[in-house]
């Protein structure tokens, strides 16, 4: 799993309006953990060389200039104005819903390009104070939208679900927003009055304090270690440096970087105890006032998720630690480590591979491993690809990561890249691009109100993409360690993207759980429930891989965290899409129509509806059985090369 890539959370969270009506916002790969890619300081990087402009995203696609950037946004704000004259007038006709949800709509659509904008813009220069600015300015226009229509919702459910029904049967003009509407009745018991959500609203930024002090306090205000390596290099063991260095070859060195960068963690438990449990008793505001049940219920409503989704992926991943445990025992032997494997030894690559994967590569690449989706999918794809859609090479004070922004309804989407010439900068490609092609086909057959769709459907596009492209590189390798390459990156993609993001959707179940209970939440608390889980995962007790009381403290480092039951999303896709990718790879032509009708489906029906209805059914078992037969195959191969090769030495 590509450590450049990052989490963009959206703008309106939390607004339930927009959650329908807000199309396309950025979506990212998960990373596996932080995103700990150095974004360069101007006075620390040479200049960026010279790119070829197709290769430099076209921002004149949305606005021509900044002064109509800024125009655009002007309109908006007045827009915003006007849209306060619509409350109490949603019950008056079919005629005067239907006119204030088109000009609600039409409002957001168009802020939404007005923040990609701003944001595309900041994010190629980071140290730019006024592309920042403008990326505030838009922010700040976004916070007036979302305050002008949080009476929405009530005022939708005092109108009555049999006039509002009515309404949407005898008015085409509603028919966009059928399913809006619908979902807005069916959150009646956990829904306030015009009074109510507007306070929630306003607290919106009282709740998100705890994710910014951890983002200042783990990216800016922490002191870092410094180590020395078995070379006699000394190194400062930062967020960026503990990636680099726990891959180090020298075992001793990794277990100094493990023990050094992890001390430092714990030496502020209790702080970060203090900062997660703030960031817990903000949603249990929200789980109290809207008369949830638990946490889980809560976070999980929203998009009408069943329970059995969450509950039937923990099971199954338990069912699925052997494999986890084979994987761990193979890395063992691959390293040739003798004695206990430890914590530390996980993160060293057990191949390396001198091969370049320029961009042009990664292209060509993709396109012929995605040829099983078919020719719609590949036109979307060529389509991007021969556009200005993308930024691709790493330069000075550019953001770093990657992720693709789909919100530009009207236009395009838009995909930020770090390419940096090897297979996970071609892997990282495919993925943003299994992103950025499910945008243009939701965008293309449905309407602004139901193109969004969500974490659950589009890491199941992404994973896709990745997936073949492994089984392409795979097949077509030239010798047996690039095999092994290959097979041991899908390995850890597996690892990382499954069995990490379960651990780490356990933790979070846990940890709501007591505060559901009213219990305290403690650094010292939440360390406990992690080691816990970390030494289950890892297989501690079947000395598998020996896990040291110390590096319990990871679960402060993790910033997903703070994203309310977001991580679990990236387990049940990887699952998801190990399970479509079974059967499209198989040649199963209806699969794979199932599978695009699923990209152009975008927000039109609650997720695990959607992808049930592709064939995959994520509170069954027989996803994540999908997934552990690909991992176990993996290994199978793996293990086979690895005979013959150590029958062609002993010869």
């Amino acid at each position: 799993m590509s450590q450049s890539r990052t989490i963009r959370s959206s703008l309106l969270a939390g607004l339930s309006f927009s959650a329908l009506l807000l199309a396309g916002c950025a979506t990212t790969a998960v990373a596996e953990e932080p995103d700990t890619s150095s974004v360069e300081t101007a006075s620390e990087a040479t200049e960026a060389p010279a790119v070829d402009e197709k290769y430099v995203w076209d921002l004149t696609d949305l606005y021509a200039t900044e002064a109509d950037w800024n125009t655009a946004r002007l309109a908006v704000l007045e827009r915003v104005e006007d849209l306060k004259e619509f409350e109490g007038t949603l019950g008056d006709s079919a005629e005067a819903m239907a006119t204030a949800m088109v000009d609600i709509s039409d409002t957001y659509k168009e802020a939404a390009r007005v923040y990609t904008y701003a944001s595309l813009s900041a994010d190629v220069d980071v140290s730019n104070s006024d592309t920042e600015a403008n990326r505030q300015l838009a922010q700040l226009m976004y916070a007036e939208l979302s305050n002008s229509i949080s009476w929405v919702d009530p005022e939708l459910l005092s109108v009555g679900e049999e006039t509002a029904t009515a309404y949407v049967e005898a008015e085409p003009e509603l028919e966009p927003f059928r399913f809006y509407i619908e979902d807005v009745l069916r959150r009646a018991p956990h829904t306030l009055d015009s009074a109510g959500e507007s306070i929630l609203a306003a607290t919106g930024l009282v709740t998100s304090g705890p994710g910014d002090i951890y983002n200042l306090m783990a990216n800016s205000d922490m002191p870092w270690p410094e180590i020395t390596l078995s070379t006699g290099e000394t190194v400062t063991i930062t967020q960026a440096g503990y990636s680099r260095y726990r891959q180090a070859p020298n075992r001793d060195d990794r277990k100094a970087v493990f023990d050094a960068f992890w001390g430092t963690w714990g030496e502020y438990e209790n702080t970060y105890g203090a900062i997660y449990s703030a960031q817990l008793q903000g949603l249990q505001l929200a789980t109290k006032q809207r008369h949830y049940d638990s946490s889980v219920e809560r976070a999980l409503f929203d998009d009408a998720m069943p329970a059995e989704v969450y509950e039937t992926l923990i099971e199954q991943v338990h069912e699925s630690l052997p494999t986890l445990h084979r994987y761990f025992q193979l890395r063992k032997r691959m390293l040739g480590i003798e004695g206990d494997m430890g914590y530390y030894d996980i993160y060293p690559p057990l191949v390396q591979l001198d091969k370049t994967f320029t961009i042009e590569d990664s292209i060509t690449l993709s396109r012929r491993a995605l040829a099983p989706l078919g020719e719609e999918f590949l036109a979307a794809f060529d389509t991007g690809v021969e556009g200005r859609w993308m930024h691709v090479y790493p330069a000075p004070t550019k953001r770093s990561g990657a992720y693709m922004n789909g919100s530009a309804y009207d236009v395009h989407p838009y995909v930020l890249l770090n390419h940096n010439d090897d297979y996970d900068g071609a892997s990282t490609f495919a993925h943003e691009y299994g992103h950025a092609v499910h945008s243009v086909l939701s965008n293309a057959a449905q309407p602004w109100a139901t193109a969004d769709y969500s974490t659950f459907v589009a890491e199941t596009a992404s994973i896709m993409n990745e997936m073949l492209l492994q089984d392409l590189v795979t097949k077509e390798a030239q010798t047996p360690e690039e095999r092994l390459y290959y097979l041991g990156y899908a390995l850890e993609t597996l690892r990382g993207t499954y069995f990490r993001q379960a651990m780490f959707a356990e933790f979070e179940y846990r940890a709501n759980a007591l505060a559901d209970a009213g219990e305290p939440v403690t650094g010292a608390k939440l360390t406990e429930i992690y080691l816990d889980l970390l030494k289950q995962y890892h297989g501690d007790a079947e000395g598998v891989v020996k896990i040291d009381d110390a590096y319990g403290i990871e679960w402060a480092y993790i910033p997903h965290f703070y994203y309310d039951f977001y991580v679990f999303q990236y387990a049940t896709s990887i699952a998801g899409a190990s399970s479509l990718a079974e059967q499209i790879s198989s040649g199963d032509t209806e699969a794979r129509d199932r599978y695009i009708d699923l990209l152009k489906a975008g927000g039109s029906d609650h997720p695990y509806d959607l992808v049930k209805a592709a064939g995959v059914d994520l509170a069954t078992p027989a996803p994540y059985q999908a997934l552990d037969r690909r991992a176990n195959a993996i290994m199978d191969e793996m293990e086979a090369i690895l005979a013959e090769m150590e029958a062609d030495e002993a010869e």
